[in-house]
């Protein structure tokens, strides 16, 4: 095995190392906090538990960036991000390629936005420490049912809506950053192909999460947060991060004040479930665009490079 390649591999069990240590040593404080505020039925106590909870998360995602730019050495190029402000509340809706993307918003948010809190599969609470560890943080779990579930059982329907409904309620509070993956899986090809999907680098944007959000928190949202991420190099393995194999991202941020989102019924008005999804897929559309844009530069830029330039 040539060397280079050990190393990285090296480098890669040593980051990892030090995120599970990271995580270990954050989550006894998180986990003692939360039991605290779940036996203690006072509000203004659980109100302040859940700022130290958000206290310890923003300590803990510190320590995870310190170790992607020291061990990993990826570059990540932000734009549109000099303007937040930690006391507003943002809803973020991204594109998803990567489960390196959690990181990279961690990263590029980091106090200068509320902690992320993501929509997290239900089945992601047995996730040995990281399952417990989201509970603590209160991120909204959330069970998807299929169609041929909904018919055999036609009772659930609706119930994902209510769970997500009353997620919400808890971030009333105090300020906070809601996290959606419109896409609601990866990107891949095949998915691509599978969708019928009209973007060229994303999949079809899934309205019902982002709307019932502005539904239930609308009045006090700020502004949604248009994220673009691209990765030059191709979608990145969490391995590939650990082991300094991803050299860069791209991150464009376009902020959308909560006024020029269309409001409205989205579950029970047919026209305007319409107007919200086609907002959406115009935000879609002009992100498509984007990235084919920023890979395009990256690909002219690399290509140059090849080049000795001229005397």
């Amino acid at each position: 095995m040539p060397t280079n390649i050990i190393l990285a591999n090296l480098r890669g069990m040593f980051a990892l190392s030090v995120y599970t240590l990271n995580t270990l040593f954050w989550c006894v404080f998180l986990f003692a906090v939360a039991i605290l505020k779940l036996i203690v039925p006072v509000e203004g106590f659980r109100c302040r538990c859940s700022a130290v909870l958000s206290f310890l998360a923003v300590r803990w995602i510190a320590v995870n960036n310190f170790n992607m730019h020291l061990i990993s050495r990826t570059r990540i190029r932000a734009r549109g991000i000099e303007a937040l402000r930690a006391g507003n509340w943002y809803l973020v809706v991204s594109n998803h390629q990567s489960w390196v993307d959690i990181l990279v918003l961690q990263n590029i948010f980091h106090r200068r936005i509320p902690f992320l809190k993501f929509f997290i599969k239900k089945e992601l609470v047995w996730m040995p420490v990281l399952g417990l560890a989201w509970w603590a943080l209160d991120f909204p779990f959330v069970k998807r049912y299929s169609r041929q579930t909904l018919a055999r059982k036609p009772h659930l329907r609706g119930r994902d809506i209510e769970i997500t409904r009353k997620a919400c309620t808890k971030f009333c509070q105090l300020p906070v950053s809601i996290m959606n993956f419109v896409e609601g899986t990866r990107f891949t090809p095949a998915k691509r192909r599978r969708q019928q999907s009209p973007y060229r680098h994303l999949l079809r944007p899934k309205c019902g999460g982002i709307a019932l959000v502005l539904n239930t928190m609308g009045a006090q949202m700020t502004s949604i947060l248009d994220v673009t991420i691209v990765y030059p190099q191709g979608a990145p393995r969490f391995w590939d991060l650990l082991c300094g194999r991803l050299e860069e991202v791209r991150v464009h941020v376009r902020e959308i004040p909560i006024h020029r989102v269309p409001q409205g019924d989205y579950f029970n008005d047919d026209d305007f479930r319409r107007v919200f999804q086609e907002w959406v897929n115009d935000l879609w559309l002009e992100k498509d665009t984007r990235i084919q844009i920023t890979l395009k530069k990256c690909a002219d830029a690399a290509a140059g490079a090849d080049y000795p330039r001229a005397a």
